[in-house]
């Protein structure tokens, strides 16, 4: 395929990766997969633009979530763009009857990688968590006007100097999300949506959801 012309990729993998011996290198291989399509099409940096894991039952023995952050994490490549779709997957199949979102939010990014357009494209990305006093600030990328649908903000835990997670209180402060839960003092990390059928219900203006993801400790 390589000697026609390109504009752009759209790509949908990862589920045959999301075991426990895979999913740790899968970061890796994206990257690199990436970055061979575009020597192959020697057009350099080409918009590769994906699909993150939607939600789905996988059962004991999985790393869905784990797969999920090494997809958000190769955002770190130029001229990437992820389309977050945990909110629209059918959590008793696998092939989803939802593919017209998922198309939507790929042209939305495709609509400003590749064309130029100026519109939001993304739903909201983990940035850096602060600490403040007994509770986390989680900061985002792409966080214009965050509101919770369906309700209080879920899908946050927290944990402490022990690592163990525990379900979080949430609030929306203009940008960002206020992070705490009873009896842990100081905590330390705070992740989002990291189960493979999540119930999460963050979104921007734009109505795109908030990508699962996991802090450092």
């Amino acid at each position: 395929l390589t000697p026609h012309a390109i504009r752009g990729v759209l790509f949908y993998q990862g589920e045959s990766d999301a075991s426990p011996d895979r999913a740790p290198v899968y970061a890796r291989l994206f990257e690199e997969t990436i970055r061979s399509w575009r020597r192959g099409w020697g057009v350099g940096d080409v918009p590769f633009l994906f699909v993150q894991l939607a939600n789905w039952t996988a059962g004991p023995g999985n790393a869905w979530p784990e797969l999920r952050e090494a997809q958000r994490q190769t955002l770190s490549v130029a001229n990437t763009a992820m389309a977050v779709t945990i909110d629209v997957g059918n959590p008793t199949d696998i092939h989803r009857r939802d593919k017209k979102t998922v198309g939507t939010r790929l042209a939305l990014a495709a609509r400003v990688l590749a064309y130029g357009e100026s519109l939001e494209h993304s739903g909201p990305l983990f940035r850096q968590a602060t600490a403040e006093g007994g509770a986390l600030r989680v900061h985002f990328d792409h966080a214009e006007g965050l509101a919770a649908r369906g309700g209080p903000v879920a899908g946050f835990e927290v944990a402490g100097t022990d690592g163990r997670f525990v379900p979080a209180e949430a609030r929306i402060e203009g940008p960002t999300v206020v992070v705490s839960a009873a009896g842990i003092a100081a905590p330390r990390a705070v992740r989002y949506g990291w189960a493979d059928n999540p119930a999460v219900s963050l979104y921007n203006a734009a109505g795109l959801p908030a990508s699962p993801f996991r802090s450092g400790e």
